[in-house]
């Protein structure tokens, strides 16, 4: 019998589903962080103990899947080309996850995918043809992300402290939970998109004004994204991510529609199309 796995992997973690031919879920798992731009080994590691956790009691063998892998940073050429090396998969496609998440989402439907989590993706399809655009990771992109958003919010309150902003609850607390200026500086030197992606959910839902601050300047880095996007006709708009629910209550300029399906969903539909299953 032929199996097929789809993996959908980001900052936070990553999901294993193993299907049949005909499309059936036979198990499912679940794993720690698989951006592969920042940690290609502990990304195989999490992938692995993901995939091992869906193949059990199926009685499938790694070395005979058929995957495709949706993954934070699966545009780097050369972390995929690692990646491939430490996975015992038959057969393996490798994408960013904003691919398999907008397969799933999309459908063959028309449509915007904002994929918003600890990274964040973008991507457009229109009559089949899908682009992705963003998703170049927490130094040089990742726009509207819980990471990008934590690390603003911690650059705020270091500007506060030094009198170049203006001082909130929110960034006082901030500052006594780090240990001052140093603190911050200390957990930024080696701090992963996860950790700082953690502060993300007191700027989504606070009322702190520093919270507002954040939240508002990049929702409008967020809207300025999918009005580009949009072109002459506009189309509908999917949110999906842990953050997705956030910037959908902010961005009601278009009209928005549930995802389909999920990210794992798209991959599993990729995986069984590369064997003529689908």
């Amino acid at each position: 019998m032929a199996f097929f796995l789809g993996i959908d992997g980001g900052g936070t973690g990553c999901r294993a589903a193993l299907a049949d031919a005909d499309g059936r879920i036979m198990g499912q798992g679940r794993g720690g962080p698989a951006n592969i731009n920042t940690d290609v080994e502990g990304a195989a590691a999490n992938i692995l103990a993901a995939t091992a956790e869906a193949l059990e009691g199926t009685g499938a063998d790694p070395r005979d899947l058929i995957a495709t892998l949706g993954l934070a940073g699966g545009t780097i050429t050369a972390a995929t080309e690692r990646l491939a090396l430490l996975l015992p998969f038959a057969r393996m496609r490798i994408v960013n996850d904003a691919v398999t998440a907008a397969r799933g989402a999309l459908g063959t439907r028309d449509g915007i995918l904002a994929a918003m989590g600890t990274g964040s993706v973008f991507a457009v399809q229109r009559g089949g043809v899908l682009r992705q655009v963003g998703g170049r990771g927490f130094l040089m992109g990742d726009e509207g992300s819980g990471a990008v958003l934590g690390r603003a919010l911690l650059a705020l309150a270091m500007r506060a402290e030094d009198g170049f902003a203006d001082m909130t609850p929110l960034l006082q607390q901030i500052l006594e939970e780090s240990g001052g200026i140093e603190g911050i500086i200390r957990f930024g030197n080696s701090a992963r998109p996860a950790d700082f992606a953690a502060f993300a959910p007191r700027i989504v839902s606070g009322e702190d004004p520093a919270a507002r601050q954040v939240f508002d300047l990049a929702v409008a880095e967020v809207r300025h994204i999918l009005t580009v996007l949009q072109g002459d006709e506009p189309l509908p708009v999917v949110f999906v991510g842990g953050l997705g629910p956030a910037y959908a209550a902010r961005l009601t300029d278009w009209h928005q529609r549930p995802a389909m399906g999920s990210g794992t969903d798209g991959a599993l539909l990729m995986a069984r199309q590369m064997a003529g299953a689908a």
